[in-house]
């Protein structure tokens, strides 16, 4: 087949191709768009999105187990590990007992009393660790701020206090 053997411009089939190309790139973008608004319109780049998801998914999930006070579920959230109970010796720097009471509804280290309600509210990655800030019990300001490891997928409390939207 030569240069001047081509086939025949097909209109139809090259329309065809320009939609289709169309629609992907158009797809991609509300794709993109749609998740960036259910993640909590990060600021950081797109890779770090599933580590935004996992940490509020985390936090979501440990201050649900709190609200129904099953503090054994919560710790093995707050230390990654499910089978924590084997093997308690290995979090010594913040055993159970001391976790308990922190969060327990009834004791008087928990600030925020029983906590019966959270709303996550600010996400932002800080060093190796995903910041999630949550409004506790309905509070307007006064957030609770936990760490999720993105190494350890492990929660903590956080060193750093973000800013609220809406507050200046």
């Amino acid at each position: 087949m030569t240069l001047l053997d081509a086939p025949s411009y097909n209109a139809a089939k090259a329309r065809k191709r320009a939609r289709i190309a169309l629609g992907s790139i158009l797809g991609f973008c509300v794709l993109f768009v749609s998740t960036w608004l259910a993640i909590g319109h990060p600021i950081e780049a797109p890779w770090n999105w599933y580590g935004y998801w996992h940490a509020q998914r985390v936090v979501n999930h440990f201050l649900s187990d709190v609200e129904r006070n099953d503090l054994t579920a919560a710790y093995a959230l707050w230390n990654n590990d499910p089978d924590w109970q084997q093997h308690a010796a290995r979090y010594s720097t913040y055993p159970f007992d001391r976790f308990q009471q922190d969060w327990e509804a009834n004791s008087m280290r928990n600030e925020y009393g029983t906590i019966s309600s959270h709303r996550i509210v600010v996400a932002k990655v800080w060093g190796s660790a995903v910041v999630v800030g949550s409004l506790i019990n309905g509070r307007k300001s006064h957030a609770l701020f936990l760490a999720w490891d993105r190494s350890l997928h492990s929660l903590s409390f956080s060193p750093v206090e973000l800013t609220l939207p809406g507050s200046n």
